[in-house]
């Protein structure tokens, strides 16, 4: 089983900045894919930034040239950079990663793995 572990959220002012961080725990081989979704009240869950195992990035259109994912390979852990930030991120942001790890019997499994969510509200 993996476990993630988010920290950084909070309440800021309108063009201010956030560093979100997420640590994965667990049995992990290889993480193949890890991202940020975002949950605002009323709507549906959407997906904010991703990051492959080689590098490769995608974001929102809504926060492109504001966001920036990141990632430390070595800790298993996933960052995302806020800046700019807008009442409309306000939102719970959720960390997922899937990648492959072990099942307690060490046989290979693929895991999909969500943190608990970390409110990030964005005052005007």
């Amino acid at each position: 089983q993996v476990q993630l572990v988010e920290s950084g959220g909070g309440l800021v002012q309108a063009g201010g900045s956030l560093r979100l961080s997420c640590a994965a725990f667990g049995r992990i081989l290889r993480i193949n894919r890890m991202g940020w979704y975002r949950q605002a009240p009323g709507k549906q869950r959407e997906l904010v930034a991703s990051i492959t195992s080689g590098g490769s990035t995608n974001y929102a259109d809504s926060v492109k040239g504001r966001f920036t994912i990141s990632r430390d390979n070595a800790k298993n852990t996933v960052f995302l950079q806020m800046n700019s930030l807008k009442p409309e991120d306000t939102a719970v942001y959720y960390c997922m990663v899937a990648g492959v790890g072990l099942t307690p019997g060490n046989a290979l499994t693929d895991f999909d793995s969500w943190g608990q969510g970390t409110q990030v509200t964005v005052s005007s």
